[in-house]
């Protein structure tokens, strides 16, 4: 049985402190129980994201965002029916209840899907140039870059293997050899690596390269740029975006910075207010995408083409694409202070 206490909120925490507790555990879900420890409702990571959306501030109780009628089981239901039950609804958590309501088990789907492989193809995009990592790009690509004592790349695709991912082709343009002297064919790592070379003289852009697949991907394609550390649950997104229903799914980052400035608002020529340095929060892309089959198809035929325009087609032709919230780790090394911080953080990979 799941140590749940960890799991069990009242219902007015705060969303931030709600949003930490979901981080700190494996299951991506806080059930909200009153002084009897009885279930009157439930929030996932997804809930969160949606809140956060919708300008729900950091301070509101959980009681405004969760969901106070969740799926739940009985005590002593069997775990197959149970995992049945979550496949035929779509969730990835189920709450077990006694017969007073008290919550006293949590299953989840990923406990039994770890075993299964993922049947998402992924392609990580490492043909820059790295020139702002310059002069340490001269010698090595940035992708091949050491932290840890292992290449950013590697930390990358071994996080994906061990969520199941097995099927992985690298983009490659600057230094392609490098690229395949160090991974081959990823038998070190357990997966299967193959590689879509760039020419070096025609820059395909961050979404270009795509086309050079093989063939046309049967299930969607996780995408992501090669100069990213994070420990994404790449498994919960590509699941993210198959409810969705989407063609096209971006992940988002919430980027703060401070005016160092007083802002004024104004109004007909008169002062309305004065905000001494103010804090802005904007979603900035994160680099990392899922994209169905049809995605795919919305490609130009030819020339350098980048993500924006990429969604802008699918936007136009399909429909509007889906956004995720990344409360994962999430670092992109742009920079050398990036790297020296990367390098400090890396003890959250081991």
């Amino acid at each position: 049985m799941r140590m749940i206490n960890g799991l069990l909120i009242p219902p007015d925490t705060p969303l931030l402190q709600t949003m930490q507790r979901i981080e700190k555990g494996a299951a991506q879900i806080v059930l909200v129980v009153d002084g009897d420890g009885r279930l009157i409702g439930a929030v996932t990571d997804g809930d969160v994201r949606r809140a956060i959306l919708r300008g729900i501030g950091l301070d509101a109780p959980v009681s405004t965002v969760m969901n106070s009628n969740p799926t739940t089981v009985a005590q002593g239901t069997t775990r197959d029916a149970a995992i049945a039950l979550m496949k035929s609804r779509a969730l990835h958590q189920l709450p077990v209840l006694d017969s007073e309501r008290r919550v006293v088990d949590l299953i989840t789907l990923d406990e039994a899907l770890r075993t299964e492989r993922e049947d998402t193809i992924v392609v990580l995009m490492a043909g820059g140039l790295g020139s702002r990592l310059r002069p340490l790009t001269e010698a090595t690509p940035k992708p091949l870059l050491p932290i840890g004592g292992r290449p950013l790349l590697e930390i990358t695709i071994s996080n994906l293997a061990r969520q199941g991912f097995g099927r992985f082709f690298v983009s490659i343009n600057y230094k392609a050899d490098m690229f395949r002297d160090h991974f081959a064919q990823g038998q070190h790592l357990g997966v299967d690596i193959d590689y879509l070379q760039e020419d070096e003289a025609e820059k395909l852009g961050t979404a270009g390269a795509l086309r050079l697949l093989p063939e046309r991907p049967k299930a969607p394609v996780l995408v992501m740029n090669g100069d990213i550390l994070t420990n994404i649950d790449a498994r919960r997104l590509v699941q993210f975006h198959r409810d969705e229903g989407v063609a096209a799914t971006m992940c988002v980052r919430s980027y703060e910075w401070r005016v160092p400035y007083g802002v004024v608002q104004m109004a007909d020529g008169r002062l309305v207010s004065l905000e001494e340095k103010p804090t802005r929060a904007e979603f900035v892309n994160a680099g990392i995408y899922v994209l169905s089959p049809e995605a795919l198809d919305h490609l130009p035929a030819d020339g350098a083409v980048d993500m924006p325009a990429l969604f802008a087609n699918v936007m136009q032709n399909i429909g509007k694409p889906a956004v995720y919230v990344l409360q994962d780790y999430w670092l992109d090394i742009g920079h050398i202070e990036d790297l020296q911080r990367a390098r400090d953080d890396i003890h959250l990979f081991k």
